[in-house]
C-alpha cells in the first residue's frame, strides 16, 4: 500500500472538499469504502444507537503502517493520489484524505490497524480534532475504527439528528449499497447486539436476491452490454414489477454508488413504453468506464459524477436497457428459459419464473407435455382458412392470419399455446406446454399495433388505407384549423383529412393498422394532440403517447367475437413483437399458469 502523504496545496484547492459527516450513515459510508480500498475481504460493522453512540467497522484489508498512522488523522492526507493526473481518474472510491480528519473534528475516534508484515497491530485514538499518542495493540492484520459519540462536542448538531430508528435506516441503507456494489466481500452488520445482516462472499445474483429479495430476483432481467469505453452489467426489473418509490434503484460507476441524472433519464426513457401509471422501475446496474472519461470530484459527498461525453453514456444505457426490456414472448429471454426472465443463480434448480412472477417448472416444452401426468397436446382441427382474411375484411389493423398455422403436437414452436375459447369477449384462453396462458387481447393488440406504428414511422413507410367512403363527423372548429394547418404533419401519420364544413371534416384515409378502429374518435384524439402541444413537439418528444393513442384506438376492442384463427394469429403475433408482456400503458398483456398451479388450485396431489 502507497504512504500516507499530504497533498500539495496545489492539488488540495482542486478537490471539491466539503463537510463528509452529515449524519452516522455518512460516517459508516466513508469507513466502509475505506476497508474497500484496502483490499478487505470481509468487514464487520457494529452500531449503537443507530450509530450516534457508535459506530464501528472491522476488515481484513492491508492494514496501516505504523509511521502513517498519525497521518490517517490529519486533513488532505492520503495514499490514493499523489497528483492533479491521479485526481482525474481516479480508481478507488475514497482519495480526498479528509473522512477521517472529519470525523475526528465531531467525534471520539479510535483506530487500530496492523499490516501483514507488522510484528503487532499499534493504535491511536483522537477526540475533538486532538491525538494522542500512538500505542502497541493487539490485532490481527487489518483494521478497525470505532467512532463513538458523535456530534459530543457540538450539541447544536446533534439535536438535528433524527430518531434512533431513522439514523439506522439511513445507514443500512448505506451498508446494503456496499454490499450491493461488492458482491465478492463478506460483510456484516450489527445493531444494538442484534445481527440485522450478514452476507457470505458470493455473485451478484445471489447477492442481489439476498438484499432485494426474491420477488425482485424473480422479475430481474439481466443487462450484460458493452462498447470500447463502456460496459453495463446487472439486473433490470420486468416492468411488472414496479415500486411506489425509488427505493430499489441502485446505480453505481465504476463501483460507486451514484445518482445521476444522466443516467436515470436514459433509464426513465427505457422504461417509458412499459412502466404503468407513476409506478418506478426497479434495477441494479453497474457503468464500467475509463476513470479519466468520468469526473467523480464534483460534489462533496461524491454521489454525483459528470461525463465527458454524456450522450455518448445516455445512448449506451437507454439501449442496453431497452434492450434488456423489450424480448418478444416468443424471443426472448423469458421465452427462451421457459417464459423465465433468464433465472439468477441461487434460486431453486427445479423452478423458474414466469414472465409475470409465476413459479414453475424448468423443464422443457416438449418434456412438459409428455412427462406431465401423461398429457399430450389438446387435439386441435387444422385450421383452414387460416392465411384468409379475418371474418372483418374492414379491421385492418387486426392480427394477420397467415401466421396462424395449425400447432405441433409438441407445442414447442409455440411460446404462448394455441386458443381454446375466448372468454367474455375480453380474454383468451390459451393451451401452452406449461400450463394455461390468458391473454388480454385488447392490450395485447394495443402493443402489436403501436409496435408496428413505431416501425413504420421510423422508416417512413407507413401504409394508408383510403377509405372507400369516407368518415365525417362533426368537428370543432379549432380542429378543422388544425387540420388545415397540419395537412403534412397528418400525412406523415397515414392520416387524410378534409375540411367540409367550418365544423366538419372529412376522414378519407388512416393508416392500414387501424383501419378497423373508431376512426372519428381516432381522428379527434390525434387533433386533440397537434393542439395541444403543436406539430414540432408532437413529432419528437410526445411522439411515442401520439402513438400509444392511435393503436389504443386502432386495437381489437371488448366483446368482439374472434374466430379461433384469428385467436392464434394473435398469439402468433405476440410472439414477434418486442414489450408484448406489457400493453402501451405498461399493464400485463398476458399470465402464465403452469400445470402446478392448476393442480394447488385443486388440491391435487393432496
Amino acid at each position: 500500500m502507497p504512504s500516507i502523504r499530504i497533498l500539495s496545496d496545489t492539488l488540495v484547492s482542486q478537490i471539491a472538499a466539503g463537510e463528509v459527516v452529515e449524519r452516522p450513515a455518512s460516517v459508516l459510508k466513508e469507513l466502509i469504502e475505506n476497508s474497500l480500498d484496502a483490499g478487505a475481504g470481509e468487514i464487520t460493522v457494529l452500531l449503537a444507537a443507530g450509530g450516534t453512540k457508535r459506530i464501528q467497522v472491522a476488515d481484513t484489508g492491508c492494514g496501516i503502517p505504523e509511521e502513517d498512522l498519525a497521518l490517517a488523522l490529519a486533513r488532505h492526507a492520503t495514499s490514493k493520489i499523489a497528483s492533479l493526473d491521479d485526481l482525474e481518474k481516479v480508481r478507488t472510491l475514497g482519495f480526498r484524505g479528509e473522512a477521517l480528519a472529519s470525523i475526528v473534528s465531531v467525534a471520539r475516534v479510535t483506530i487500530i490497524s496492523r499490516t501483514p508484515e507488522a510484528k503487532h497491530a499499534s493504535s491511536v485514538r483522537a477526540e475533538g480534532g486532538a491525538a494522542g499518542a500512538i500505542e502497541p495493540a493487539a490485532l490481527a492484520p487489518g483494521t478497525s475504527i470505532q467512532v463513538d459519540d458523535l456530534y459530543f462536542n457540538t450539541p447544536a448538531r446533534r439535536k438535528f439528528l433524527k430518531s434512533e430508528a431513522t439514523e439506522f435506516a439511513h445507514c443500512e441503507e448505506a451498508f446494503r449499497r456496499v454490499a450491493l456494489s461488492r458482491p465478492s466481500v463478506s460483510l456484516s452488520l450489527r445493531h444494538n447486539a442484534r445481527v440485522i445482516a450478514h452476507h457470505a462472499a458470493s455473485d451478484l445474483p445471489r447477492r442481489v436476491e439476498a438484499i432485494l429479495g426474491a420477488e425482485f430476483s424473480a422479475a430481474a432481467r439481466p443487462v450484460m452490454e458493452s462498447i470500447p469505453g463502456l460496459a453495463l452489467s446487472g439486473f433490470v426489473a420486468s416492468p411488472h414489477y414496479t415500486r411506489g418509490s425509488r427505493d430499489a434503484q441502485y446505480l453505481f460507476v465504476n463501483g460507486r454508488f451514484v445518482r445521476d441524472q444522466v443516467l436515470t433519464h436514459a433509464l426513465r426513457e427505457a422504461y417509458q413504453d412499459v412502466l404503468h401509471g407513476g409506478r418506478h422501475p426497479a434495477y441494479v446496474l453497474f457503468l464500467q468506464i475509463d476513470p479519466a472519461a468520468v469526473d467523480v470530484n464534483v460534489h462533496p459527498a461524491k454521489t454525483e459524477v459528470r461525463f465527458r461525453d454524456t450522450r455518448a453514456v445516455h445512448q449506451f444505457v437507454f439501449h442496453a436497457v431497452s434492450k434488456a426490456l423489450s424480448g418478444s414472448a416468443g424471443t426472448g429471454p423469458a421465452a427462451r428459459a421457459g417464459f423465465a426472465a433468464a433465472p439468477m443463480s441461487g434460486r431453486p434448480s427445479g423452478l423458474i419464473q414466469g414472465s409475470l412472477g409465476i413459479a414453475q417448472p424448468a423443464a422443457s416444452y416438449g418434456a412438459m407435455f409428455s412427462e406431465a401426468r401423461g398429457a399430450q397436446a389438446m387435439p386441435w382441427p387444422a385450421l383452414e382458412g387460416a392465411a384468409t382474411q379475418l371474418r372483418d375484411t374492414s379491421a385492418a389493423g387486426a392480427p394477420d392470419t397467415s401466421r396462424a398455422a395449425a400447432p405441433e403436437t409438441s407445442g414447442a414452436a409455440a411460446p404462448l399455446g394455441y386458443a381454446l375459447a375466448q372468454l367474455h369477449g375480453v380474454y383468451i384462453l390459451a393451451q401452452n406446454a406449461a400450463g394455461l396462458v390468458l391473454l388480454d387481447m385488447h392490450a395485447a393488440h394495443e402493443r402489436i399495433v403501436y409496435e408496428k406504428l413505431k416501425s413504420a414511422l421510423d422508416a417512413k413507410t407507413i401504409s394508408i388505407q383510403k377509405l372507400l367512403i369516407p368518415v365525417t363527423f362533426n368537428a370543432e372548429r379549432l380542429d378543422v384549423v388544425t387540420a388545415e394547418e397540419h395537412q403534412d404533419v397528418l400525412r406523415s401519420l397515414g392520416f387524410d383529412l378534409a375540411p367540409l364544413s367550418p365544423t366538419a371534416l372529412a376522414v378519407r384515409a388512416v393508416p392500414s393498422v387501424l383501419a378497423g378502429g373508431n376512426i372519428a374518435e381516432l381522428a379527434r384524439a390525434v387533433l386533440a394532440d397537434l393542439r395541444q402541444y403543436g406539430a414540432s413537439r408532437v413529432l419528437t418528444e410526445r411522439r411515442n403517447e401520439l402513438l400509444a393513442t392511435m393503436a389504443c384506438h386502432g386495437a381489437v376492442r371488448a366483446n368482439r367475437q374472434l374466430s379461433a384463427a384469428e385467436m392464434n394469429a394473435l398469439l402468433r403475433e405476440m410472439e414477434e413483437t418486442e414489450r408484448s408482456g406489457q400493453c402501451n400503458h405498461g399493464r400485463p398483456t398476458w399470465y402464465q399458469m403452469s400445470l402446478a398451479d392448476l393442480d394447488k388450485l385443486f388440491l391435487r396431489g393432496k
